[in-house]
C-alpha cells in the first residue's frame, strides 16, 4: 500500500470511526489493568501492560485471569 493510498483509506470516515472507538476500548482495559496491577504491586504487569498494545486483550487477561481476586471484586 503506497502513502497516498493509506492516506486515502485513513480519510474514511468509518475508518476513522472504528479506530477511535479501538482507541477507546484500548484505554478503557488496559487503565482498569494497570490500577490492578499497581493495587497488586505487580511491577512486570505494569510494565508489560503499559508497553504492549494488544487492542484490550492483555488488559483483559491480566484482569480476568492473572489479578489478585479481593473481596471488593
Amino acid at each position: 500500500m503506497t502513502d497516498a493510498q493509506l492516506l486515502v483509506f485513513l480519510s474514511d470516515p468509518k475508518v476513522q470511526i472504528v479506530l477511535i472507538m479501538l482507541i477507546v476500548w484500548e484505554l478503557v482495559w488496559k487503565g482498569i489493568a494497570l490500577w490492578k496491577a499497581s493495587k497488586n504491586n505487580s511491577k512486570p504487569w505494569f510494565i508489560a501492560l503499559l508497553a504492549i498494545n494488544t487492542v484490550g486483550i492483555l488488559p483483559i487477561v491480566y484482569i480476568f485471569y492473572f489479578s489478585k481476586k479481593t473481596n471488593n471484586q
